[in-house]
C-alpha cells in the first residue's frame, strides 16, 4: 500500500495536474501523462501499453516503485515521493508525416537511453547546479561539495515489439540509510550532494521538455546522433572519456584500457594495453583510479 503523500512534509506529491497542463500541449511529443501513487515497474507499465497499441508520447511517473529493474536485472526501489521513477513510450521507426520525421532506422535506436541520459543530466545541471555528468553509458554521476563522485540516476530502455521504453530513475531526496547497495560508484541522490534544489516538479519538466527537443532533433535528422549534435554533447558530458577503465561484458569476460571516445553508433571506444582499439555496445563500465 502507498504511504500517504503527505506522511513525510519534506517530500510532496508531484503536482500531477500542474505537470500535465504544462507538458501534454498541442504539438507536444507528450501525449499522456500519468502520475500514479505506486507501482511494481513504469517500465513494465509502459511496455504493456506499448503492446496494446498506445500512442508515442506516454509518460508514467510513479510515486513509488516496488519492483523496478536496472541493467543486468538489478533491483530498483524508490521510498514514496523520494525521487523521479518514470518510463516514456517511443516509436521511433515508425513516420510521423505531420511532423515530418520519417522513420529512424533500427540501427539508431541504442542512441535513445544515450539521449535520455543527456537530457536528464542538463536537466540536473540547470535546476540543481551540481556537476553532473555520464558514466557510459547512462549512468548519471554527480559530485558532492568535496568532489566525491556517487550514482544519482540510471537509465534503462526496453524493446516492445516496433516500440522502445526508455525508464529513468533518479534520487532526489533519498536518504544515506534509504540509499541501494551498488558495485563501483556509491549511490547517492541530488540532496545529499547538496543540489540547490529538490523539487522534483520543475525537474520533471525540464527533464521532459530537454527530452523531447533532443529527440526530434535526432528524429528530424533520420536519427543521425552526429548531425543533431546529440554526439557531441554526449562527448562533452561523458566522464568515462580518458579514463582507465574496465568494461564488464554481458556474456563473460572484460576488456581493460583506456576508453579514448564514443563513436557514431553510441560504442564506448576503449584502446587496449596492446594498441589495439576494441568498440564496446553493452557492458558495466568500472572507472579505474
Amino acid at each position: 500500500m502507498a504511504s500517504s503523500p503527505y506522511a513525510d512534509l519534506d517530500r510532496p506529491p508531484l503536482a500531477a495536474r500542474a505537470l500535465q497542463r504544462a507538458l501534454v500541449t498541442p504539438g507536444s511529443l507528450w501525449r499522456q501523462l500519468d502520475v500514479v501513487a505506486e507501482t511494481g515497474s513504469t517500465n513494465a507499465d509502459v511496455v504493456g501499453a506499448a503492446r496494446e497499441g498506445s500512442a508515442e508520447g506516454l509518460v508514467v511517473v510513479a510515486e513509488q516503485q516496488v519492483a523496478g529493474r536496472g541493467r543486468r536485472e538489478r533491483q530498483w526501489v524508490s521510498p514514496a515521493r523520494a525521487g523521479l521513477t518514470l518510463s516514456v513510450l517511443l516509436r521511433p521507426g515508425a513516420a510521423d508525416p505531420e511532423r515530418g520525421w520519417a522513420a529512424a532506422p533500427q540501427r539508431a535506436w541504442g542512441w535513445l537511453p544515450l539521449l535520455a541520459g543527456v537530457a536528464l543530466m542538463e536537466a540536473v545541471q540547470r535546476i540543481t547546479e551540481l556537476d553532473a555528468g555520464l558514466k557510459w553509458p547512462n549512468d548519471l554521476v554527480v559530485s558532492d561539495q568535496a568532489g566525491a563522485p556517487g550514482k544519482a540516476a540510471g537509465i534503462l530502455a526496453e524493446a516492445a515489439e516496433d516500440a522502445v521504453v526508455v525508464g529513468i530513475g533518479l534520487n532526489v531526496s533519498t536518504r544515506v540509510a534509504e540509499l541501494p547497495a551498488t558495485t563501483g560508484l556509491p549511490a547517492t541522490s541530488l540532496q545529499l550532494a547538496g543540489g540547490k534544489a529538490a523539487d522534483r516538479d520543475p525537474l520533471l519538466r525540464a527533464l521532459l521538455r530537454g527530452f523531447e527537443r533532443w529527440y526530434a532533433g535526432w528524429r528530424e535528422t533520420g536519427g543521425d546522433a552526429e548531425l543533431c549534435g546529440l554526439l557531441g554533447a554526449y562527448r562533452r558530458g561523458c566522464l568515462t572519456i580518458g579514463r582507465d577503465v574496465r568494461v564488464l561484458l554481458p556474456g563473460g569476460g572484460e576488456i581493460a584500457g583506456v576508453a579514448t571516445t564514443v563513436d557514431g553508433a553510441g560504442q564506448l571506444m576503449v584502446r587496449t594495453a596492446d594498441g589495439a582499439e576494441r568498440g564496446v555496445s553493452a557492458g558495466d563500465v568500472v572507472h579505474v583510479r
